[in-house]
């Protein structure tokens, strides 16, 4: 699995970084899009256990499409128009569960709705918040910024835990993880910060840079126990298979997605 991973990562990584450095806003727009598709498909994939066939009914086509129109506004920068877009989701997820409702399909009908209501706030949102932080006029270095602090404390952390992890994190949510992993990612977290810092972005504060990495670094592991939970309910291992060694997309991004809102919220009211 480690060479699985590391095979991965060689291939994917320079193509990805040269998309991000050297593509314009739209093709960066345009990939997040396709991430936002294929994570969309692998949550409702977790949320009907495995039941393939249900993620082509129409509260959770209708919810994926709110979800691409999030993030289009976020490609144009209309942050006002992403609440309208995010209540128009939702209010159209509850008409469609009107449709065929009746006494003994209520509480399914009404657990849909409420995972559909989850999928734009767990994954519609923060996606458009990476896109709005990448058109900010640093933006492709704070993207830079928050994945290598993310991506680089999720390998520390998990290699950490592989090989001196003895105290179990949580159990009943995921048995692998360790106390001394998610210590492990914390402190690579801070340091990924320190250096990235005096390199490319100098000109920030160095206390405000370490609240930033520990936030985000935190909510980051928070996003893969929630992701673990949310998969543990449903007893499915991985959200996909597209990424080897990796799982699926959503499996890849679990703790980014928590921690974009964050970073641009820091990149917009704090830095």
């Amino acid at each position: 699995m480690h060479l699985k991973r590391w095979l991965t990562s060689i291939v994917a990584v320079p193509v990805l970084a040269s998309l991000i450095l050297y593509g314009p806003m739209a093709s960066f727009a345009g990939l997040i899009l396709i991430v936002g598709a294929i994570a969309s498909k692998e949550y409702f994939y977790i949320l009907f256990e495995g039941d393939k066939t249900r993620i082509w009914t129409p509260v959770p086509l209708w919810c994926i499409a709110s979800g691409a129109l999030i993030l289009i506004a976020a490609a144009f920068s209309a942050t006002g128009l992403l609440f309208f877009l995010a209540w128009a989701g939702f209010a159209g997820m509850a008409v469609l569960s009107m449709y065929g409702f009746s006494a003994d399909k209520g509480r399914r009908i009404l657990d849909m709705v409420a995972g559909g209501a989850q999928f734009l706030v767990y994954i519609a949102l923060p996606l458009a918040c990476l896109i709005l932080l990448r058109g900010r006029p640093d933006g492709v270095a704070w993207i830079f910024f928050l994945v290598f602090i993310i991506f680089l404390g999720d390998a520390a952390a998990f290699y950490v835990g592989t090989y001196f992890g003895r105290r179990k994190l949580h159990p009943a949510i995921s048995p692998g993880k360790t106390i001394e992993g998610a210590i492990g990612g914390l402190a690579a977290n801070l340091l990924v910060a320190l250096l990235f810092k005096m390199v490319f972005l100098p000109e920030l504060p160095t206390l405000l840079v370490l609240v930033f990495a520990a936030v985000a670094g935190i909510s980051g592991q928070l996003g893969d126990l929630f992701e673990s939970e949310l998969k543990r309910t449903s007893q499915i291992k991985d959200s996909g298979n597209i990424l080897p060694g990796h799982g699926g997309i959503l499996d890849r991004i679990d703790a980014l997605i928590f921690a974009a809102p964050f970073a641009y919220f820091f990149n917009v009211y704090v830095f």
